[in-house]
């Protein structure tokens, strides 16, 4: 059990944590300026702005002299307060299909011989004005971002990131992953990957903490810094230099810093991967073969028109 200063002062603590990130984003929205790196979190993924900072202790924790309506979906009246009810039967097979995941790709070694390619070639082929980003310019020009992808191997195994890839670029990839093999292909070096994990701990609130959510997402901000600096946009004008990784010193750079996310990720991983397990009710629990529950094809092209992840991921 907590006591009410114990429980409130976390509470708050959380949420001026993440209106940090959030009131710049909303302000952004308000003036419809869109912002690359800053708004991808937001954009990207299915969690809203107004749910990240809501605060949830995780489960097994009572919160004295709590009113559960206050506390938002979830939580019910429990003896000198409030706590979370058992999580429902689509969000235990989540959990399984997460812990299986993080489980394998923890497994596994980590490769840092990407560079980033995977967002040149979600341009590999494009004239400027049809790409995703077409506010800010190529750093090389179409026809030299193309020749960079081209002049160096590609080795992608994340599929939502694959999935973008140009027609022209697709067979350029080493690997050809598939929403079936994602288990079998994510490792712990991949940017994506390691941003994913933001959106495996929000899809399990509020039976993740909130704190661990936060954390993933600090972790994703900054990945999703290096993803678009490592990439072909020239965003100098937003004060992003660019990690040149069309060149050995420019590819030095981005291995390094992919190895120190990629560490940063383990631990989190680590932090999760328990906290879903415990949801499937076995501490030796998550092998499932079959993605979490879907929302149908409606949403499933609505997401992709944004960038956001397939139904068969979505709680």
């Amino acid at each position: 059990m907590l006591d009410l200063p114990t429980w409130t002062a976390r509470r708050d603590a959380h949420r001026r944590r993440v209106d940090e990130w959030v009131v710049p984003a909303e302000e952004r929205a308000r003036r419809q300026e869109p912002h690359p790196v800053e708004d991808f979190l937001f954009t990207y993924y299915s969690q809203r702005r107004g749910a990240l900072r809501r605060w949830s202790p995780g489960p097994s924790v009572v919160l004295a002299d709590a009113d559960p309506a206050q506390l938002g979906a979830g939580f019910v009246a429990t003896t000198g307060g409030a706590e979370l009810a058992p999580a429902p039967e689509r969000v235990q097979r989540t959990a399984s299909w997460v812990a299986d995941l993080l489980a394998r790709t923890a497994s596994r070694p980590a490769s840092f011989g990407c560079f980033g390619l995977h967002e040149w070639a979600m341009v590999h082929g494009s004239e400027q004005s049809t790409v995703r980003h077409s506010a800010y310019p190529l750093r090389l020009g179409s026809a030299g971002t193309t020749a960079v992808v081209e002049s160096m191997p590609v080795r992608c195994t994340h599929f939502d990131a694959f999935r973008f890839f140009t027609p022209s670029a697709r067979p350029l990839n080493a690997v050809q992953p598939t929403r079936e093999t994602q288990a079998a292909m994510e490792q712990g070096g991949c940017l994506h990957a390691n941003m994913d994990l933001y959106k495996w701990a929000y899809k399990l609130s509020p039976w993740v903490e909130s704190e661990l959510v936060a954390d993933c997402f600090e972790l994703a901000r900054r990945v999703r810094e290096l993803d678009m600096r490592a990439s072909p946009y020239d965003l100098s004008e937003l004060g992003y230099a660019p990690v040149e990784i069309e060149t050995a010193a420019g590819r030095a750079e981005y291995a390094a810093a992919q190895r120190a996310f990629a560490a940063e990720a383990a631990a989190l991983r680590a932090r999760l991967l328990p906290a879903a397990r415990r949801l499937t009710g076995s501490p030796a629990a998550g092998q499932c073969t079959q993605g979490p529950v879907g929302t149908g094809r409606t949403r499933e092209r609505a997401r992709s028109a944004t960038g956001e992840t397939s139904p068969t991921e979505s709680a």
